[in-house]
């Protein structure tokens, strides 16, 4: 019933559609583990506004369901574009033409899809933040001893309630024992620098 999804004119809307699958998978994967966060830092404007706000990536979601809901776009604005084709010429567009005619189509369509997504799915889900805000932010050491040059994992929690694990270290000679607080003050690269609280102490950290 479906052997035409198999056939050229269709091959890459079905890869897409196996591709949307899988990173819809990775995503549930990693909502169920707790939080998956890919963080991108784009920016890009034209005179009328956000490149990226048109292109519905402007709206916080997380990456993956944006690449989601994009994915689903091209599939269904591809193959409704081949069944349309097909009812008024008989036949399906080369697959070249039919992707040319997609891609437009589906950045639109996500614009919308992206949007209505933003509003309906749960906050804490849909709320992204580049690393660099976490700085000013309260940290826990949960491992070993943080030392400058020998960074520990610690974890932060966003404005938002999200939890994030990051390495730090401390600003200075004094090492932030683990189970202690401190506050991030600068980030370089993927390592967080922080103050650590001397006088106050916490208890594990689950």
């Amino acid at each position: 019933m479906l052997e035409f999804a198999l056939t050229e004119p269709y091959a890459p809307f079905t890869i897409a559609f196996l591709v949307m699958v899988g990173v819809g998978l990775i995503e549930a994967i990693g909502l169920g583990m707790g939080s998956l966060h890919l963080d991108a830092d784009l920016d890009g404007h034209f005179d009328g506004g956000s490149v990226l706000s048109w292109l519905g990536f402007g709206t916080g979601m997380p990456v993956l369901i944006w690449l989601t809901s994009l994915l689903a776009c091209f599939v269904l604005a591809g193959f409704g574009i081949q069944q349309v084709a097909e009812a008024v010429q008989g036949h399906a567009l080369s697959w070249q033409w039919a992707v040319g005619a997609a891609v437009p189509s589906a950045l639109v369509l996500n614009f919308f899809a992206a949007n209505g997504l933003h509003r309906i799915l749960p906050r804490d889900e849909t709320t992204a933040i580049h690393p660099g805000q976490l700085v000013g932010s309260r940290v826990v050491v949960l491992e070993s001893d943080a030392r400058r040059g020998r960074p520990s994992r610690g974890r932060v929690v966003d404005q938002y309630g999200q939890a994030h694990y990051v390495m730090v270290e401390p600003d200075g000679d004094v090492p932030i024992p683990a189970g202690m607080s401190g506050v991030l003050v600068s980030r370089d690269g993927p390592i967080f620098v922080a103050v650590p609280d001397i006088d106050i102490t916490l208890g594990p950290v689950a």
